[in-house]
């Protein structure tokens, strides 16, 4: 049985035909990246970074490899976003090397922790998504959609209320039994 084409499998679907286009360097494809993900991946700079100016300036590196890097995307391997998330969390980690003095010698070098995910928590992290999305489906539409607004688009119950027409109250009610039943769905 096939499963429903979700808005995130369309956003994750659109993303790679962007980059698709970008690699034929179409300036308009990357301009349209840079729309869907450039907060996101923004924030991903400033979280390490604690700096607006190196944030943005970070950023700008970011797309200027996506740019030149943009064949290098294999969508086997990763899903845009998750590319585009390296990428910028790469940036940033190299940035903050910079900041640092310069290693007295190459065997300091063993003694730096490496900052990156093992493989079997990248693992671990994709099959949580996998089963918080399934879970996220298998809610009310009602409490789907507030706890997706809420959560992952970071509108704020009186913005939802407003939005959608629905008293304040309905509103923390829909947000409040839908996660009680994802929380039960997670725990499975």
């Amino acid at each position: 049985m096939d499963q429903p084409v979700t808005s995130r499998d369309a956003a994750r679907d659109e993303l790679r035909l962007l980059l698709r286009k970008v690699v034929s360097r179409d300036a308009a494809a990357l301009k349209a990246v840079y729309e869907r993900t450039s907060a996101k991946l923004y924030g991903i700079c400033l979280g390490l970074l604690r700096d607006e100016g190196e944030a943005q300036d970070v950023l700008q590196e970011v797309y200027v490899t996506v740019w030149n890097k943009a064949p290098s995307y294999d969508p086997a391997r990763a899903s845009p976003i998750t590319w585009l998330a390296t990428l910028a969390r790469n940036r940033a980690i190299d940035q903050l090397r910079r900041r640092r003095a310069p290693a007295a010698s190459l065997d300091a070098a063993f003694e730096v922790a490496d900052e990156r995910a093992s493989s079997l928590d990248v693992l671990e992290q994709a099959e949580d998504s996998i089963r918080l999305h399934r879970c996220l489906d298998a809610l009310e539409e009602k409490a789907r959609t507030v706890i997706r607004a809420a959560f992952f688009e970071g509108a704020t119950y009186p913005e939802l209320a407003e939005r959608d027409g629905i008293p304040l109250p309905t509103v923390k009610s829909w947000v409040r039994r839908g996660l009680q039943r994802l929380r039960k769905c997670l725990e499975q």
